[in-house]
């Protein structure tokens, strides 16, 4: 059996900093002999040098210890330690060996978890930790993992979005804004689906072909818009308003059956519809004629039979004389079914 002598090894002060910058030299007595080159940017102005320990800092883990003989016990062991005294808490891990002869003890600190914070508060940089320490790069691959999932989170959102818009103007017809065919058996099915009673109305424009050809079909363009305002103008939010054919829309009027009520927004449409629009300086008129179902004429509602019979009704108005609104009647008034 060989033994082998440890020899004592005594650094000079340039070399304890560089390997422990966050270090601190006691004295038998507890007095603050020396610190770190790190420790002195975290004081904001304190002086340590001369303090006693337990007056610069709380030593909170393992409880109980209130003297340099209770450190001494619990040399080699895992401390927690916070200085006092700064604008904000700052707590430090830490490990107290005792030196040759009794002369006092080195107590070595690290950040532990609360690194970053001390990094962006102190303005500490790679030469603030010891060469061995991983802290600095566990904080650039912490920071890469926040910038990679910022990234993330604004690809997904950017994604979110043009995902809605798709599905927007999948809906939408572009020369109105107002919503398309596809949107109207959306919302139809989804009225139907739950039960909602609905009241349907088919408009149909008068004498717009007139417009196109005397004109041209930029003015039947802005035609069709002036439209698509004056029946928004007619609607609520939780109607539908679509345009499903050159000249065609129809208005769903959600929750709404009373075939009066529903008549007198025909009449305003019509009456609205039948002013002339400005086109360059010229006149273009137009009228409408309008067809009227209403889901509780039926039943079981059936948005295909309910369109084709306010087309009925709306074919009506058009062999009256145009410019009218008629309700569709079931032959004999009784409610039909699917």
């Amino acid at each position: 059996m060989t033994s082998t002598a440890l020899a004592t090894v005594a650094l000079p002060q340039g070399a304890l900093d560089k390997l422990m910058p966050l270090h601190l030299v006691l004295s038998a007595e507890g007095r603050i002999l020396g610190h770190g080159p790190t420790l002195a940017k975290l004081l904001e102005g304190q002086q340590l040098i001369g303090r006693d320990i337990f007056d610069a800092f709380e030593l909170r883990r393992p409880a109980g210890i209130v003297s340099m003989a209770d450190l001494v016990a619990h040399a080699g062991e895992k401390l927690r330690l916070a200085l006092r005294g700064l604008s904000r808490t700052m707590t430090f891990r830490g490990l107290a060996l005792e030196l040759e002869g009794g002369a006092g003890m080195l107590v070595n600190l690290s950040f532990g978890i609360g690194v970053i914070d001390a990094v962006r508060v102190h303005a500490l940089t790679d030469g603030d930790f010891a060469p061995t320490d991983l802290a600095v790069e566990m904080m650039y691959l912490v920071e890469a993992k926040a910038g990679a999932m910022g990234a993330l989170r604004n690809l997904a959102q950017r994604l979110e979005g043009d995902k809605k818009a798709a599905e927007v103007q999948a809906l939408t017809d572009t020369l109105t804004g107002l919503q398309n065919r596809r949107a109207l058996t959306l919302a139809l099915e989804g009225l139907t689906r739950a039960e909602t009673p609905f009241g349907l109305m088919h408009v149909d424009l008068d004498y717009f072909k007139a417009v196109n050809d005397t004109f041209g079909h930029a003015a039947g363009d802005h035609v069709l818009r002036q439209v698509a305002r004056v029946l928004r103008h007619e609607t609520r939010a939780e109607d539908t308003v679509a345009r499903v054919g050159g000249d065609e829309f129809v208005l769903v009027f959600t929750a709404v059956t009373d075939s009066l009520r529903l008549e007198v927004v025909a009449r305003r449409i019509i009456e609205q519809l039948s002013q002339p629009v400005d086109f360059e300086g010229q006149p273009c008129r137009i009228s409408a004629s309008i067809g009227i179902a209403m889901s509780t004429q039926y039943d079981r509602p059936n948005p295909d039979r309910m369109q084709n019979d306010a087309d009925e009704a709306l074919y009506a108005s058009k062999r009256g004389g145009r410019g009218q609104a008629r309700v569709y009647r079931p032959a004999g008034g009784d409610r039909r079914s699917a």
